[in-house]
């Protein structure tokens, strides 16, 4: 008798976990003496890389670092951060990359939390992660010092460099040295196997670490250049953080492409423009407040006609319609997309429409700065009413929250079921935005739940912003809200009354001492650009209304000429 047709079994000859590290294994084989990475005057090739992680992946296996250990890597867009997306889940371990904004206690907060094994940091940033680590040791009775291994950068101070070798750390091409280029490895047994871990700030006290897998950074990956029509010739900028929801997962994305990555230390405009005349830049993601920077950039920092047409993604925050108007005057094609760090990335996309084509360019950017539709990666997204869970009329103004459900979602918060428990009520995983739905299926957002303020496509935690405020002497009440910022799109706003017994003769001063304050207690980018003295709007009950305070916000208008 024959078999039922769903009754065949499974092989090592016919099933394998999914998990983009085949991507690289690939990349060498296809285009080995093809650039694979660009950094001032470091030119590696696919060969290159992949000799090269393997060699981060054998070294590591050394330390005994792989299954249940985590690396976490403080450092900006170099090649060794690329690197550590293939080089440690290689190995076995979990990548942490961790955001270089962040301040020493937060930092030291991850990475106590996640038991970080090794320490990868930048030479720029290594008196950051020692701070960090000081914390760290002090806040833990159990703390294992992890290993410390030290990137160097010849664009940066040499001295940095010394002050860390100094310090006992390892320097990360002596480590690399070690390690096997031929490192014989395996891919997971399991795609649920996690592949990195990073940190989001939400509305919590403390961050919350988004854990993903093997599986749904596969699938990512593979989506990003099917959304974006990329094919094997790209030249990718990185103008968006790798440690950003792991670069939205194009680390991966570009080895199964075989496009060349440009390392960016620094973000600027300058250097966006000069990229794309000296290396051919065709992509680059972005969060909306660097396109605002390069459509208001001086005519001296431009290089304009653009040689060729450049193709930018977005998401982060969502972009106002001048500036995406104002992108598409220069040349530049914007690809709107949406997500979270628990969605892996983008996971919407506005998609362009053929018949848009023929509209006036303001109803084109208006168009554009909808969310849009699924990934074609995603299996379900939907605007609900958070109460009963049923989806929203198509109506453009019914309003509920946006809910994932797919493969493309995070497997949970790392030690917080509680936080687990609320995201992944009813069976899906709950944003905490707030959108409408379009006839045609499109979504839009149209508030953010619990708060959040983004700020050059960082989540900000309103509430974290007051608890540091509430340890001014002066500060008798506070409420932090967005206030529109010119440069980063949104930044904290302030409002605060003060103690009764406090001189409030010079309002303006009081004003700058509380903002220095917040300069010891919160990252940079989290310190309020503006503060206003007063009275506080309240219900009946003694709750802050909220929502005025961000009507006065926005009537201020723009925080202009913001650094931080």
């Amino acid at each position: 008798m024959g078999q039922d047709i769903d009754d065949l079994p499974k092989h090592a000859a016919n099933f394998t976990a999914l998990t983009p590290l085949w991507f690289l294994d690939r990349a060498a084989l296809a285009h080995p003496d093809k650039t694979s990475l660009l950094h001032g005057s470091l030119r590696y090739t696919w060969r290159d890389t992949y000799n090269r992680c393997r060699r981060l992946a054998s070294s590591l296996s050394k330390h005994s670092i792989g299954l249940g250990s985590t690396v976490a890597v403080i450092a900006p867009n170099v090649p060794a951060l690329y690197e550590a997306h293939f080089g440690i889940p290689i190995a076995g371990a979990v990548l942490n990359a961790v955001n270089i904004r962040l301040n020493a206690s937060t930092i030291g907060f991850l990475l106590g939390h996640s038991l970080a094994a090794v320490v990868m940091v930048d030479q720029e940033y290594f008196g950051l992660a020692e701070e960090a680590l000081k914390i760290w040791a002090e806040k833990s009775r159990s703390f294992k010092p992890p290993l410390l291994i030290v990137i160097g950068d010849k664009n940066c101070d040499p001295n940095g460099l010394k002050y860390a070798l100094g310090r006992g750390a390892i320097e990360y091409e002596k480590f690399l040295e070690a390690g096997d280029p031929e490192f014989a490895w395996k891919p997971p047994e399991d795609e649920w196997q996690s592949i990195s871990l990073g940190y989001t700030s939400g509305t919590t006290a403390s961050p919350k670490g988004v854990v993903l897998h093997h599986r749904g950074a596969y699938i990512m990956a593979m989506s990003n250049p099917i959304i974006w029509g990329m094919n094997d010739r790209p030249v990718y900028l990185w103008t968006l953080p790798m440690f950003h929801c792991n670069g939205w997962c194009f680390p991966w994305t570009l080895a199964a492409i075989c496009a060349t990555s440009i390392c960016l230390r620094q973000v600027k405009a300058k250097e966006i423009y000069s990229a794309i005349a000296k290396h051919g830049v065709t992509h680059f993601c972005a969060a909306p407040v660097v396109l605002n920077s390069i459509v208001n950039a001086p005519p001296e920092e431009t290089i304009l006609p653009l040689p060729h047409t450049v193709h930018v993604m977005t998401a982060g925050a969502a972009p106002p319609p001048s500036v995406l108007l104002s992108m598409a005057e220069k040349g530049f094609r914007v690809t709107h997309t949406y997500g979270l760090s628990e969605t892996y990335g983008p996971s919407t996309v506005c998609v362009w429409k053929p018949e848009w084509d023929s509209l006036p360019p303001v109803t084109q950017a208006r168009l554009n700065a909808r969310q849009g539709v699924r990934y074609v990666g995603l299996e379900c997204v939907d605007v609900v009413n958070p109460k009963t869970m049923q989806p929203v009329p198509a109506d453009g103004t019914t309003v509920g929250e946006i809910v994932f459900r797919g493969n493309v979602v995070m497997k949970g918060y790392l030690k917080n079921p509680k936080a687990n428990e609320e995201a992944f009520a009813n069976g899906w995983y709950h944003s905490g935005d707030l959108a409408v739905k379009h006839q045609d299926g499109y979504i839009e957002i149209k508030d953010r739940a619990k708060d959040i303020i983004i700020s050059g496509g960082e989540n900000i935690s309103s509430v974290e912003v007051e608890n540091a405020l509430y340890l001014h002497p002066a500060i008798f009440e506070v409420s932090v809200v967005a206030r529109p910022d010119e440069r980063w799109g949104e930044s904290p706003c302030a409002f605060v009354t003060l103690k009764p017994n406090v001189d409030k003769s010079d309002e303006q001063r009081l004003a700058e001492d509380i903002i220095t304050f917040c300069k010891s207690k919160l990252p940079a980018y989290w310190i309020p650009k503006s503060v206003i003295v007063g009275p506080l709007p309240k219900t009946a009950t003694g709750k802050i209304q909220k929502h005025l305070l961000r009507a006065k916000a926005k009537e201020m208008g723009p925080v202009r000429n913001s650094k931080l």
